[in-house]
């Protein structure tokens, strides 16, 4: 049977680095073409080219062009509306208020805070997952930074040594200590006062001496915060949001 050749997608969208900069772009392909062009407006970069033109030609023409594409795109960009969507939400960090700033941007940008605002990068600022999802990966990368530095401080102190530091998912829990001496802490703990995030801490690594809650469990958390009930007390005003 004779094989047709593979004809590659008219429309695609893809991603190039120009500039040290991410870009996602449109590549429409037509056979009316003889050349390569490249469009920039509103809707981020398109490129144009004939149906049957190579990779390298592609790539050739982006990155001979990349300082006008960055450029180009980078006044765009200002142009940009923030969608009232989540305008105006805020969210928790570290028991502070951040007001959360959507932008809806054509570059792959990493959230950004600054002072008491976060600034998130989506391509659709209308797309409620897209923007929970940036909002979720900036929380568990912060939690990944703030809990390891917490372990390590609280540990040496209690003689305590972890196999292994973890982040959780759970529902319910906090934290958590396994029989194998692995900790488990909610990635959302970064939402509640630090204070707080030490009392978790210290808790689970408490329960590498007992791994229950005994009045001996009880005094090794009291040796560090002899205030523990308090703070007990208060993180039961804070719940886990569901995720």
């Amino acid at each position: 049977m004779l094989k047709l050749p593979t004809v590659p997608p008219t429309i695609e969208k893809r991603t190039v680095e120009l500039g040290g900069t991410s870009i996602v772009y449109t590549l429409r392909r037509t056979g009316r073409r003889r050349s390569i062009g490249l469009c920039i407006d509103d809707r981020g970069l398109t490129v144009n080219i004939p149906l049957r033109a190579s990779e390298n030609w592609l790539h050739s023409v982006l990155h001979e062009k990349a300082s006008w594409v960055v450029k180009k795109l980078e006044h765009w960009q200002v142009k940009r509306v923030v969608s009232p969507g989540w305008r105006d939400r805020q969210i928790s960090f570290f028991g502070d208020t951040l007001a959360l700033c959507v932008v809806a941007s054509l570059f792959e940008t990493p959230p950004r805070r600054h002072d008491a605002r976060l600034f998130v990068y989506v391509a659709d600022a209308t797309d409620e997952t897209m923007i929970g999802k940036a909002v979720t990966q900036w929380y568990r990368s912060e939690a990944t930074r703030v809990l390891e530095e917490r372990v390590a401080h609280y540990a040496p102190m209690m003689n305590a040594s972890p196999r292994a530091v973890k982040l959780s998912s759970a529902c319910t829990q906090w934290g958590s200590c396994t029989s194998a001496g692995a900790v488990h802490l909610n990635w959302q703990l970064v939402k509640v006062p630090v204070r707080l995030i030490d009392y978790v801490v210290v808790h689970e690594l408490a329960h590498l001496a007992e791994m229950n809650h005994s009045t001996r469990f009880w005094k090794v958390v009291e040796m560090i915060f002899p205030d523990y009930l308090e703070r007990r007390n208060e993180l039961k005003r804070w719940q886990i949001a569901p995720s």
